[in-house]
């Protein structure tokens, strides 16, 4: 309907106090951060790093953050991730504390069934951070999601807490391959602790799991890919912590399964064409996308334990309404009774890590430069706490702002979204630097770092040859 043209629509939320008062939020969150830093130096380059993480500059690494900081040399900055004395993982841990607070209460009038509601969720998830050297703690031949091949990069494993108001990364660890842990020239050059031994992905996993469950955030499911469903030991631990789980499996999984005609024992994939009749598939939403819903044919049979199909374990399968041969196999423990959709539901939870990450990197997850240990986990660590905030600011936003009235005078929008929340802080809090004699500096700076290092370079080549 076209608005008339003397009607004004009436201004939404956030108003510019709101604006103002976010960075208010954020000095307020770096307070509590304090009792984590041995110097109050390296507290105040931890907000200029917030800051410069929540800005528009195009890459988030030392420099760019240090110009950004109004600071005329990026050496403060550099030594925040490197040498300063304070505890990442104490900020990890008000991270966690931070997401739950937003995330963990019910949204008013949104009360759902417990037996259907699969939230709270965690999952697990791994991302590659292509690099071009050798020397990056971890960084090797590996798979990489990002690109959908194997080449040189890091891997971070991650967990991500997804809750009916949102979800945001709370934990993080870096994967270091077996020839890494056997190799002390190279640990020692990128400062990797002596205690720091090999560990696959889903013993990481579990290892930020148990942090979890030790901070007694409320949980509920646990959903992961393949990497992670096809270990067995993860999944015992889950049972043991008595969290339902819905994990996905290789289609060579073997699993023994209940069927109308007794038992089968084979890999999932082949249980999916002898055992599934057309009338078991229902068609369910697993979520809601930016298009519409997201929407599957889904089919379940018990799995056999001990000989016993308890009605606890599932072998679950999902089908692609474009191409029916496209399956996707999950083993799922879940309390007994509990209905298809909601299992549907959590498995569904597991794309908002891909969300979460993204937004990680639009915020430069992947923009560091560091070499060592220490300084991925530290660069890692204050980016996920950047996204955390813009996470806890917009999940407020919703809450207090009044959902427009179905009338010609008002325009109907989407909720405020952290990608926006940090254009608004980008653009109206922090711009970028605009002085002329700091440009200058940097320019003086970077032509004169460029000058000594290619000097060095040449110097090491001749004395080499």
């Amino acid at each position: 309907m076209t608005l008339p043209e003397h009607t004004t629509p009436a201004p939404l939320g956030p108003t510019l106090g709101e604006i103002s008062r976010w960075h208010e939020h954020l000095r307020q969150l770096h307070a509590r951060l304090r009792p984590h830093f041995a110097r109050p130096e390296a507290h105040q380059h931890a907000l200029r790093y917030l800051q410069a993480v929540l800005s528009d500059i195009p890459r988030k690494n030392g420099w760019q953050i240090a110009e950004q900081a109004r600071q005329a040399r990026p050496y403060g900055i550099q030594r925040l991730l490197s040498a300063a004395v304070w505890d990442q993982d104490a900020v990890r841990d008000d991270l966690r504390a931070l997401v739950t607070a937003s995330l963990s209460a019910p949204l008013p009038c949104q009360q759902e069934p417990a037996d259907e509601a699969p939230f709270p969720v965690l999952v697990l998830d791994e991302s590659g951070f292509p690099k071009r050297g050798r020397h990056s703690a971890g960084v090797g031949p590996q798979y990489c999601g990002r690109t959908g091949r194997v080449e040189n990069c890091q891997v971070g494993v991650f967990l991500s807490y997804v809750t009916a108001r949102g979800h945001a990364l709370i934990d993080r660890e870096l994967y270091l391959p077996e020839d890494w842990c056997a190799d002390p020239a190279r640990r020692l050059a990128a400062h990797i602790p002596e205690a720091v031994r090999f560990a696959t992905k889903p013993e990481l996993g579990q290892r930020m799991l148990e942090r979890t469950t030790s901070a007694g955030l409320p949980i509920r499911w646990v959903v992961a890919d393949t990497v992670y469903g096809h270990s067995p030991e993860l999944r015992l631990f889950l049972e043991k912590q008595g969290y339902a789980y819905a994990l996905a499996v290789p289609s060579t999984e073997v699993v023994c399964v209940q069927t109308r005609t007794g038992l089968l024992l084979s890999d999932v994939a082949s249980i999916a064409q002898q055992a599934l009749r057309a009338q078991e598939w229902q068609r369910l939403s697993q979520s809601l996308g930016t298009k519409g819903e997201r929407l599957f044919d889904w089919a379940r049979l018990p799995v056999v334990q001990a000989g016993v199909a308890d009605g606890r374990h599932w072998l679950l399968v999902r089908r692609c309404l474009d191409n029916p041969n496209e399956l996707a196999y999950y083993l799922v423990w879940a309390p007994p009774d509990t209905p298809l959709p909601t299992m549907v539901q959590a498995v569904g939870g597991r794309w908002h890590i891909e969300e979460d990450l993204q937004a990680g990197k639009a915020l430069g997850l992947d923009h560091y430069e560091v070499r060592s240990y220490l300084g991925w986990y530290r660069h890692i660590t204050l980016v996920l706490l950047a996204s955390a905030f813009l996470v806890s600011i917009t999940v407020q936003s919703h809450l207090t702002t009044a959902a427009p009235q179905e009338s010609v005078t008002c325009t109907a929008l989407i909720p405020l979204t952290p990608s926006e929340a940090r254009h608004l802080l980008a653009h109206l809090i922090w711009p970028a630097p605009t002085g002329a004699p700091l440009i200058c500096q940097w320019s003086w700076w970077r032509r004169a770092h460029q000058y000594w290092a290619g000097y060095y370079h040449r110097r090491r080549r001749q004395k080499a040859g």
